[in-house]
């Protein structure tokens, strides 16, 4: 089966979990925000980097519609063509429209706006491929697909922004970029347990109980280990498959992540290492080579402690900081030349090359460069 998939604000790093999941065979980028995934199924809800998932069809608009379930259809239309423009994507709706009440069908129309796209928040809201006759036709130059849902914004903005534990001189890890950094580290392993060395209030942690890992945390910050606490606790509490017996096992401990000694096997790592102080402005060279040179003896001295303490072939997502420079660019921390000789090989994507690998917004000064590494 056929999948379009609306990519984040990062298609690069999402086509790097499209191929960490279902391999670089069954990916294909048909445009610069899309991709086609060729897998039984897609569940979206653990995709960070994917926007919106719609299903393939090959038979007629018309005889899709035409075949829904009795009661009243909300349908909206969606086109990424590249000269789509809101006023046809428009008249095609209502086309629809008007076929369907001539089949005695009632129909209320999402309006797309000034876009010929609908906003994934217009979609998610109205619940577009969410619920029986809720339907989003999204079309793509010679696709038509059909949504199976939209990236759920309400869940994300509670896991982040309503956990009880909460401190932004640590960062603030989205936890859609928590879900990459796990499915980069597991390519989809159905379950085993994740190591977060620099786990802060417990962002990847927390992802990684919901997506049915078990979770060990360690930091420096014995704070901070308070915090992740609090954080899972309050996270297993409103989530009921995380109270039963059987659930994902948490452990969480004090440690250096240079020269800890992690007290249970691991199998996969997802982590942000300390990206340093927010910035103002870039940096000026001797300061970014100061920089850089901080951040590349923590990492070093990290991966080299960890590496007689995990299995050959056991993978890492590391998120490491990178420096936005005058030019807009940005500039992370040059340790590739050194990976093999660490114990490492980097892992390589069909359609993001290491630079492409970067996750940020616009006002971002330090932004986060994603390394993928696997254990030799």
């Amino acid at each position: 089966m056929n999948f379009l998939l609306v990519l984040g604000r990062e298609p690069k790093l999402s086509l790097a979990e499209l191929e960490a999941l279902f391999s670089s065979s069954k990916v294909k980028q048909v445009g610069p925000n899309l991709a086609i995934v060729n897998a039984h199924s897609i569940q979206l809800d653990r995709l960070g980097g994917t926007i919106k998932a719609a299903r393939i069809i090959d038979e007629p608009v018309q005889d899709y519609l035409s075949n829904l379930p009795e009661g009243k259809i909300t349908l909206g239309i969606s086109d990424y063509s590249e000269h789509a423009n809101p006023r046809k994507t428009w008249e095609l709706a209502l086309k629809y429209k008007n076929m369907l009440k001539r089949h005695g069908r009632n129909v209320r129309l999402v309006p797309n706006g000034k876009s010929p796209v609908l906003p994934s928040a217009t979609s998610h809201h109205n619940q577009l491929g969410e619920k029986v006759n809720h339907i989003e036709i999204i079309k793509y130059s010679k696709y038509t697909a059909v949504s199976i849902g939209t990236q759920n914004i309400t869940s994300y903005a509670k896991r982040d922004q309503a956990r009880p534990a909460r401190d932004a001189f640590v960062g603030m890890l989205p936890p859609k970029l928590a879900q990459i950094l796990i499915n980069l580290a597991t390519s989809g392993a159905k379950s085993g347990t994740v190591l977060d060395p620099f786990c802060g209030t417990g962002v990847i942690l927390q992802e990684s109980v919901l997506m049915g890992y078990s979770a060990y945390g360690t930091d420096l910050s014995e704070k901070m280990i308070q915090y992740s606490q609090k954080n899972l606790d309050w996270i297993t509490g409103r989530t009921p498959k995380l109270q039963k017996q059987g659930a994902p096992k948490l452990r969480l401990e004090a440690g250096d992540a240079t020269d800890h000694k992690w007290q249970a096997p691991v199998d996969f790592i997802a982590s942000e290492i300390y990206l340093g102080h927010p910035l103002s402005n870039p940096p000026a060279e001797v300061k970014l080579r100061e920089l850089q040179g901080d951040a590349k003896n923590l990492l070093t001295a990290f991966l080299k402690n960890l590496s007689g303490q995990i299995p050959a072939g056991a993978q890492l997502a590391l998120a490491t900081p990178a420096w936005k420079r005058p030019d807009g660019s940005y500039q992370g921390v040059n340790i590739l030349d050194e990976i093999e000789k660490l114990g490492y090989n980097a892992i390589k994507y069909r359609y993001a090359s290491y630079d492409d690998l970067l996750y940020y917004r616009e006002d971002q000064i330090v932004a986060r460069q994603i390394i993928v590494l696997r254990k030799k």
